[in-house]
């Protein structure tokens, strides 16, 4: 008498999706786990309580402190990543700005350069003190 073999065993391609698919239902399930404890983080309309109670019923009940929180709070989540993408996008947009304008110190070696060229074109200064005085400006 045979002892019956489970259908995923007698299917060795079927044993092979159904650990894939838990594999991948795990990693899911972590990324949401890390998405909401973020979200929590990030949200700055709640308090140091709030987010310890949320962090706490997150940690201690996973798939229901999960689940009730994107029940209760998952509608706003979408704009509060939104909003942080934006800020972000903002803060590098004004970084490069600041850096391809060139600091207080390039702006002020530009002008002084701009003005020695004035007065050297004018013929106020030979070209020995132009140099001279382009090369103390650029040191």
């Amino acid at each position: 008498m045979s002892t019956p073999v489970p259908l995923a065993y007698s299917y060795p391609v079927l044993g092979a999706f159904w650990t894939v698919m838990w594999v991948f239902l795990w990693v899911l399930w972590l990324f949401l786990l890390f998405r909401v404890i973020a979200d929590l983080f990030r949200d700055d309309t709640l308090g140091g309580g709030a987010k310890t109670g949320w962090l706490l019923f997150v940690i201690l009940l996973p798939f229901l402190g999960v689940f009730v929180y994107l029940v209760v709070r998952g509608k706003d989540m979408g704009a509060r990543e939104t909003r942080h993408a934006r800020e972000q996008r903002e803060e590098f947009d004004a970084y490069v700005r600041r850096t391809a304008a060139g600091g207080p110190e390039e702006r002020s070696h530009v002008d002084e350069l701009a003005r020695l060229s004035e007065i050297h074109d004018r013929g106020a200064l030979s070209d020995s003190e132009f140099e001279r005085a382009k090369e103390k400006i650029l040191h």
